[in-house]
């Protein structure tokens, strides 16, 4: 296949829209079910590349969660705990841990469920039976992946009616090394960003505390790798395998690292046992659950714990969560790792990322404040690395 027809571009005005390759040759794919659009494509693309890179990385399956060409999440395929596979809904799966990849799914998938809300998916490995369950029974527009198991495939196809978007990859695919893009007719070219993310990029450690252990080195990988992927200005957070707090297109780096300290705060909080005592109706969907749980934890437009609307979701009504005792769950939290796309340029992102118990830093360095930075670090105890690489992705 040369060239795929899509149905229109990123809006329903912008026709006729297709993909193709540049030189003519041959597109790196097989559509085996659906009819993935433009977004879909841009978020296909970009998702696998995160995935295939941060397998090379770190040497396991891996699956990222993709909204609006920015991952809500990536992860590797690390056991879940318990407490954890209840948080992402996926305690009720016993052959779980038999699949690294379904543990990697099952970790992107449930970081950050409202956004993940109609996602689009990429895995590193062929697609086994147990990660395509989990996939079924979750709201998602389309998967990537370099293959699948016909069991697997078949039960990815009975999705949407038959509709659901399945896209397979050759894994050998090797794209050419200048890239093209064009805004309102001018034709832009770069170099892809090939740079090679690994451990050696965290030893140039500029912080009195120099102890970084394997685990935080390699989730402070999964963050760079993340960001590399992510609509700038970004910051991620990252936690025992996986991205949990993705601060994506934010003209303010603080609010980069606002958005994401909120999300990783509330993943942390949704593991808490107030959240995961909360007796919900039977009858509530699995969204419906991750609106409830985020107006829980956050005290959004409505509130769950009211006479008059808490029936409408629990069996029991629940006592507030208040802000004292998140505060107090929050501060049990440490060894949280965060990587940024660019250098602070105050050191009020480290203050804000200590609320959520960062103590690994990853940034390129070079800010005129770098030293304030670094003081701040060395007041918390913190081990950051300058890495000397930006990582702005548009």
């Amino acid at each position: 296949m040369k060239e795929f027809e899509l149905k229109y571009g990123c809006n329903p005005n912008q026709k006729p829209a297709k993909i193709y390759m540049r030189d003519g040759g041959e597109l790196p794919i097989k559509i085996l079910n659906g009819k993935p659009g433009y977004i879909n494509f841009l978020d296909a693309f970009n998702s696998y590349q995160l995935v295939k890179e941060l397998k090379a990385a770190l040497g396991m399956p891996a699956a990222t969660s993709f909204k609006h060409v920015s991952p809500t999440s990536a992860a590797i395929g690390l056991p879940l705990p318990e407490k954890l596979k209840r948080a992402c809904f996926v305690d009720d799966i016993e052959d779980l841990d038999e699949s690294p990849l379904a543990c990697a799914y099952a970790r992107a998938r449930g970081t950050d469920r409202m956004s993940s809300f109609g996602d689009w998916i990429a895995l590193s490995d062929v697609c086994d039976v147990t990660t395509a369950k989990l996939i079924k029974r979750e709201i998602s527009d389309g998967i990537i992946a370099p293959g699948y198991e016909p069991e697997a495939l078949e039960i990815l196809k009975s999705k949407r009616k038959g509709g659901y978007n399945i896209v397979e990859i050759d894994e050998n695919y090797t794209p050419d090394p200048q890239e093209h893009k064009e805004v309102y007719g001018v034709t832009f070219e770069q170099g892809r960003n090939n740079f090679k993310i690994d451990k050696e990029l965290l030893s140039n450690i500029v912080t009195e505390n120099k102890d970084l252990p394997d685990q935080a080195a390699a989730d402070l990988i999964i963050s760079l790798i993340t960001l590399k992927y992510t609509q700038s200005n970004s910051v991620c957070y990252a936690y025992g395998g996986q991205a949990i707090g993705v601060g994506a297109g934010q003209q303010s780096r603080i609010h980069c690292t606002r958005l994401a300290g909120t999300k990783a705060d509330t993943w942390f909080l949704r593991q808490s046992d107030k959240v995961l005592g909360l007796k919900f109706r039977d009858d509530i969907a699995r969204p419906d659950r991750d609106n409830v749980i985020d107006g829980y934890i956050n005290q959004n437009e409505e509130d769950v714990c009211a006479e008059g609307v808490w029936q409408k979701y629990f069996t029991e009504r629940p006592e507030p969560f208040t802000r004292e005792e998140q505060r107090a769950y929050l501060d049990t939290m440490d060894g949280v790792a965060l990587g940024s796309d660019a250098f602070f340029p105050f050191d009020d992102n480290i203050k804000r990322a200590k609320k959520s118990g960062v103590k690994y830093v990853a940034e390129p360095g070079g800010s005129i404040r770098d030293d304030l930075v670094i003081e701040r670090c060395n007041e918390y105890g913190m081990v950051m690395a300058f890495t000397g690489m930006r990582l702005f992705h548009h």
